[in-house]
């Protein structure tokens, strides 16, 4: 597995160079490529995969393009977000766990530089690269996106915040949220989804006079904790999961089976209780 990525790290500036060698009438238009990331949602949260919440633009896409089933993630936050930037193991990248720094290279908390980010590798291709959301994978300055391949950056540098201000959780903590390379303090009226939504499109725009395709990272807070929905989100759904945690869940496992997701003679797993009746 190491050697195919490693070469595979080796082709992209290869690839890159023979491109730029051949006339401009013959060279592939560069697609524009955007990865949107759901922070901790579970499998069946959205429509398309046999959730009631309503995710119709998210429905519409899974429709018109190709939906997959299976993404090997790690377990946690930052180990997934660093395999999915870098194309490697996590311990490789150097996110071996969360952001606690400890003296072994595959758990340094950060992105090591033996990595490359798709951001880097796209940017060294031509594009115009964009994030906006949660980073998560290096709080010091010298750790974020724009140190990692991305042009401009908004949002969360840290794992987890509340969506309408800057609100530590924990005493004597600091949380960070960022414009580019500088910290930004949020005004009235702040909503993270929205925030990230708007600076991502603004970002677009602002680029669109370069000519160059773009890549673009958006990684949401939501639905990670604390879920800070809108009141009017939260009133559409006010009553329609009174049946219960366990009518719901075989209820889902249902319609996965019907769109195909599931095969028909899958079997539904033992329900496990974390905690006692009564007891939350």
């Amino acid at each position: 597995m190491r050697r195919k990525k490693g070469s595979l790290l080796i082709l992209l500036p290869l690839a890159g160079l023979f491109l730029s060698l051949m006339p401009a009438h013959l060279q592939p238009k560069q697609p524009n490529v955007i990865i949107i990331l759901a922070d901790d949602m579970g499998y069946s949260d959205i429509g398309c995969f046999g959730s009631n919440t309503q995710t119709p633009n998210l429905d519409a896409m899974a429709r018109e393009g190709l939906k997959m089933t299976q993404f090997y993630n790690a377990s946690r936050c930052c180990p997934s977000r660093a395999s999915l930037l870098t194309g490697l193991y996590q311990h490789q990248a150097g996110v071996g766990d969360m952001m606690n720094t400890r003296p072994q290279p595959a758990y340094q908390g950060y992105l090591n530089n033996n990595c490359v980010t798709i951001a880097e590798a796209l940017k060294n291709g031509g594009y115009n690269t964009f994030m906006t959301g949660k980073w998560h994978v290096g709080q010091a300055a010298e750790h974020w996106p724009t140190q990692r391949g991305f042009d401009h950056y908004f949002g969360l540098i840290d794992g987890a915040n509340s969506y309408f201000e800057n609100r530590p959780y924990r005493p004597n903590q600091k949380l960070t949220i960022a414009l580019d390379d500088k910290p930004f303090t949020p005004g009235p009226g702040y909503y993270s989804t929205d925030a990230y939504t708007d600076y991502a499109i603004k970002f677009l725009k602002d680029g669109k006079s370069s000519g160059k395709p773009f890549f673009l990272y958006m990684a949401y807070q939501a639905p990670h904790w604390p879920l800070h929905a809108l009141p009017e989100d939260i009133a559409k759904y006010k009553g329609k999961y009174m049946a219960g945690w366990d009518k719901l869940r075989e209820e889902r496992f249902q319609r996965l089976k019907q769109l195909g997701i599931l095969n028909a003679s899958t079997r539904l797993s033992p329900a496990t209780r974390t905690c006692r009746p009564g007891k939350h």
